[in-house]
């Protein structure tokens, strides 16, 4: 499986490791694009069924990637025949074309293409070209690619063209690390300031005429979760957000949520949340006033978002993933099933190696 640290995947991909392994599913954990942290090395060194596997390449999203790419697809390919998985998990966009030997899934948790056009404004420019043949060759060579919406998915698509053999499995948390306390009247938010994208300056657009505090949390897991546990309401007004994790941590932890107006967020949550229009600062302050001062409709929201959290559990990751690994290996390369599947739910026991 491989993944970077520097991105929320790290979170997903440990999150996904440590629930698979009650059901005997060993992992070799390729990291690309940035060094491994302290932190997170001493988190991996807890996961029984892990073994990390280090690589410094830039991916492709970054700039000027391509020698580094080959050279880590030739790393990705020796990993391989050195460590013979039943299946090799892509949680990056390039490389899903590779001549492995094990079916290949690659998952598309985010893409530039479709952050450019959530986020800027105008064409692409010239120099995303190689980026969008490089991960269209990905996509089209391996033998099923996953997303945690089916928005994401159509995105994934839209861009790059049809696919063959598609899934969507959303992202869980284990509801045991996120816990609910006496609400306090603050709203919270998490992101940095100066990032387009979570578009925090739309709440401190909003923030003057919002009657309640707004509170800006870190990114530490661990401060995060305190602040879940006090606050009354989670903003999140982000631009672009494939799946919205922390609208996850937050549910899970009570607090109603107030979400940007986006397809794969209103497809994750339902009725369960109040949705604004990503940029637009009074129409963030009329919504976190409407919430802050009807404690009935807060109630309300936050009883219906952590019923909707609890769906999204990493055992039930596990269980899908299990069942998709499964049906991977069981069919071999490029015969996997070139159908449009479902998010799969089973449980299976017999030990696994990715």
């Amino acid at each position: 499986m491989s993944s970077d640290p520097i991105s929320g995947t790290f979170g997903y991909a440990l999150e996904l490791c440590a629930a698979l392994a009650p059901r005997d599913i060993e992992v070799t954990l390729a990291t690309l694009g940035s060094p491994v942290t302290a932190a997170q090395r001493s988190h991996i060194a807890t996961l029984a069924n892990v073994a990390l596997r280090e690589g410094g390449w830039r991916l492709e999203w970054m700039p000027d990637p391509w020698e580094d790419l080959e050279r880590a697809g030739e790393w990705l390919l020796e990993l391989e025949r050195e460590t013979a998985p039943n299946v090799v998990h892509l949680n990056h966009l390039a490389h899903g074309d590779l001549p492995f030997r094990a079916p290949v899934v690659v998952v598309g948790h985010s893409c530039v293409l479709s952050w450019w056009d959530a986020v800027r404004a105008g064409p692409l420019p010239p120099q995303w070209c190689p980026y969008r043949e490089r991960v269209s060759a990905s996509l089209r060579g391996a033998d099923l690619v996953a997303a945690p919406t089916r928005a994401m998915l159509a995105s994934l698509e839209r861009h790059y063209g049809p696919l063959h053999a598609v899934s969507v499995i959303a992202n869980g948390r284990d509801p045991r690390h996120w816990s609910c306390a006496t609400k306090e009247p603050f709203i919270l938010a998490a992101g940095r300031l100066w990032d387009e994208t979570k578009n925090i300056a739309t709440l401190c657009a909003a923030a003057a005429s919002v009657r309640w505090p707004i509170l800006v949390g870190p990114l530490d897991r661990g401060q995060l979760a305190q602040l879940y546990a006090r606050a009354a309401i989670y903003a999140l007004p982000a631009r672009y957000e494939p799946f919205g994790v922390t609208a996850l941590e937050a549910a899970l932890s009570g607090c109603a949520l107030a979400l940007s107006d986006l397809d794969g967020l209103r497809e994750l949550w339902g009725d369960a949340a109040r949705y604004v229009p990503a940029g637009d600062p009074r129409a963030w302050s009329a919504a976190l006033n409407e919430l802050a001062d009807d404690e009935a409709l807060r109630s309300r929201l936050a009883e219906r978002a952590r019923r909707r959290a609890l769906e999204f559990s990493a055992s039930r990751l596990a269980a899908d993933y299990a069942q998709l690994y499964r049906r991977l290996a069981q069919s071999g390369r490029m015969e996997a099933v070139h159908t449009r599947l479902p998010g799969p739910h089973g449980r299976h026991s017999g030990e696994m190696r990715l």
